[in-house]
């Protein structure tokens, strides 16, 4: 049986990988993190639709507001707020959570390992977000070598895979993706607030905002939200 785990925060990009998994694998894990982040309302609401799909979803917790170092773990940090894109610097942004996606692959590989599932399929992708390191596919790859030099799976045959499949799209693009493939966005939630009603002031807010207007459709989210009296 082909397996695979699914890194699901419950945001837009991770709840496609979940649906490009679900058409690619017959036996899918949806693996989340509850880490310290401020926008824990994404893991209840991604419960929702896993329990949707029928999955049995595993969450681990881990505290990474001990590391700090981000708006998303630390809440002395003020957490950005734009009127529109453009007004984004260049460079690392606080809401980059030191080596996050590293630790949630490990973390990862090593769930896999205990359960003898050898792939690991990730929604990440650079373009809309060139300034998060840990999104890249030299990234992705340089992990995969590291966990393979460091697990027995490795020395068993075929190693572990991570697959990324979108990391070379654009927002949009992956929303287009997981449309294709029935995927539900009414209750992914991306706002770095961590409030079901997005703020439409954060990055991640302002990103998803774009993606939704380069489909042109209205984002599923408002319209359950409105639907439900809640805008």
């Amino acid at each position: 049986m082909k397996e695979a785990i699914v890194l699901f925060s419950g945001g837009i990009d991770s709840t496609t990988a979940l649906y490009w998994a679900l058409a690619h694998y017959e036996k899918v894990f949806p693996l989340t993190f509850d880490y310290g982040q401020r926008h824990r309302v994404e893991i209840a609401l991604g419960k929702r639709l896993v329990r949707k799909l029928s999955l049995s979803q595993t969450i681990l917790k881990i505290d990474l507001t001990q590391i700090g170092g981000s708006s998303l773990t630390d809440r002395s940090i003020p957490l950005p707020q734009y009127k529109d894109l453009k007004e984004i610097k260049k460079g690392l942004p606080s809401t980059y959570v030191p080596f996050r996606n590293g630790i949630f692959l490990a973390l990862s590989a090593a769930w896999a390992q205990a359960r003898g599932v050898r792939e690991i399929v990730c929604g990440f992708n650079i373009i809309d977000s060139p300034h998060y390191p840990d999104t890249r596919k030299d990234f992705v790859r340089a992990m995969e070598r590291a966990i393979n030099q460091g697990t027995r799976i490795s020395t068993r045959g075929a190693g572990v895979k991570i697959i990324a499949p979108f990391v070379d799209n654009k927002k949009s693009e992956i929303i287009r993706k997981g449309l294709s493939l029935g995927a539900d966005y009414s209750y992914s939630i991306s706002c770095y607030w961590g409030k079901e009603v997005p703020c439409l002031k954060c990055s991640s807010c302002l990103l998803r905002q774009k993606a939704w207007q380069e489909v042109g459709l209205e984002d599923p989210l408002l319209l359950r939200l409105k639907k439900e009296g809640k805008l």
